[in-house]
C-alpha cells in the first residue's frame, strides 16, 4: 500500500484560550476545560451557517507542540501506568497530532467568525482544522449529552437543578426562558444562565457564582437575579436552594387584589402556607434595590411574593423550596377558582 500520499491541510482558524502553556491544559476537557473562542478565518466563516448557541460540536484541532515522532506513551502521562502505543491512547503526542474535542457552542457571532465554546482544553494559538455536528440521539429526558456541566459543578448537582426545573415546568411555574433556579455550594451557588430553559436545562445552561464577589466562573451569563440569590443567601443562613418562579394564578390573583393578603381562604392549609409569605412592593428585576428587599424579607419569611413580577422561595433543598412555591401557586388556583364561580363565570 502507498502510503507516500500528498496531503494538504488548511487551518480554518485559531482557538483563543486562557490556557497558555501545555502545562495549564487538563488531560480532558472534561476535567475542568474552560471555555474559549474559536476566531474563524474571513474565508471560512460562511460554513457557521446553521450552527447556533446550544448545538455540540466536534472541533478538530492540530496540536502544533506535539512531538510527532513518538510511538509510545503512558496515560495521563502517569509513569505507574504501562507504557502504549499512543493509537491506544488519547496522548497529544503522536505521528499526526490532530485533537478532537467535544463541546457545546455558548456564543456565536458568524459574521465576525466568532465562536466561543465550553469545554476545549486546546492551548491558545492552537489551529483549528475542522468543525462538525455531534450527531442528534434525540432530545428525550435520558439523554446525558456527555458533557460536563461546568466548572466545579457535579453531575449530581445538575441532575438536581434539572429535575427540577423540569418539574417546576410541567406544574406551571415556569415558561418558556423565564424564572430561575440555584443551589449553594459552599461559598458559591450553582445558577441557571440567562436565556436557559429551565424545563430542559443542557449542559452549559449553569454557572458557578461566588457569593461574596458575584464572580463567575461561566460558562454562560448568569440569570440577572443572581445578585436577588446572593442576597437571599447572605441574609438567611438556612438557605440551601433557592426557586423562583412566575405561578400564574398568584399573580393573577395579586392583579385582581391589587392590596392587603393575597391568600385568605378559609381553607385550612391557607393559614398555615399564607403565614411564609410576604408581599414586596414592585422593583425592576434585577435591579440591586430588589435584590436588597428580597434579602431582608428572607430573614423572616421563606417565600416571597414580588409584585408584578414573581415567587421567590428558599429551602434547607430544593424539593423544599418546589414545595412550598406549589403549595401557595395551589392555593391562589382554589381562591381563583372561587372567585369565578361566586361570580357565576
Amino acid at each position: 500500500m502507498d502510503l507516500n500520499l500528498s496531503l494538504t491541510l488548511a487551518p480554518v482558524g485559531v482557538v483563543r484560550s486562557s490556557l497558555k502553556r501545555l502545562e495549564d491544559c487538563p488531560k480532558q476537557g472534561q476535567e475542568n476545560g474552560p471555555t474559549a473562542r474559536i476566531e474563524v478565518d474571513a474565508a471560512f466563516r460562511g460554513a457557521l451557517d446553521g450552527l447556533a448557541p446550544g448545538a455540540e460540536i466536534l472541533v478538530f484541532t492540530w496540536m502544533h507542540l506535539a512531538e510527532r515522532d513518538r510511538l509510545t506513551a503512558r496515560a495521563r502521562g502517569n509513569p505507574d501506568n504501562p507504557l502504549q502505543g499512543v493509537f491506544a491512547l488519547r496522548s497529544p503526542h503522536r505521528p499526526n497530532p490532530i485533537g478532537l474535542h467535544q463541546v457545546r457552542i455558548v456564543g456565536l457571532d458568524a459574521e465576525q467568525g466568532s465562536l466561543d465554546v465550553f469545554p476545549l482544553e486546546a492551548v491558545e494559538g492552537t489551529p483549528v482544522v475542522d468543525i462538525k455536528p455531534v450527531l442528534s440521539k434525540g432530545r428525550g429526558e435520558g439523554t446525558p449529552y456527555g458533557l460536563p456541566w461546568g466548572p466545579r459543578i457535579s453531575a449530581r448537582e445538575a441532575g438536581m437543578i434539572r429535575e427540577t426545573g423540569n418539574r417546576a415546568w410541567q406544574r406551571g411555574l415556569m415558561a418558556g426562558l423565564n424564572g430561575n433556579i440555584s443551589l449553594r455550594q459552599g461559598d458559591a451557588m450553582i445558577i441557571t444562565v440567562s436565556g436557559s430553559a429551565k424545563g430542559r436545562l443542557r449542559p452549559g445552561d449553569l454557572a458557578l457564582v461566588d457569593l461574596a464577589s458575584g464572580a463567575s466562573a461561566g460558562p454562560g451569563r448568569p440569570s440577572t437575579e443572581a445578585a436577588l440569590h446572593r442576597a437571599v443567601y447572605a441574609s438567611q443562613s438556612k438557605t440551601q436552594a433557592i426557586l423562583h418562579v412566575h405561578p400564574p394564578h398568584l399573580l393573577a390573583l395579586s392583579l385582581a387584589k391589587p392590596g392587603g393578603d393575597l391568600l385568605e381562604s378559609t381553607l385550612f392549609e391557607a393559614d398555615v402556607w399564607s403565614r411564609k409569605m410576604i408581599r414586596l412592593p414592585a422593583l425592576q428585576p434585577g435591579c440591586e434595590a430588589l435584590a436588597k428587599q428580597v434579602g431582608r424579607a428572607a430573614m423572616a419569611y421563606p417565600a416571597l411574593f414580588m409584585e408584578r413580577h414573581g415567587l421567590v422561595c428558599w429551602g434547607r433543598d430544593l424539593d423544599e423550596a418546589l414545595a412550598l412555591a406549589e403549595e401557595l401557586e395551589s392555593l391562589a388556583r382554589i381562591d381563583m377558582m372561587h372567585r369565578c364561580m361566586a361570580d357565576g363565570s
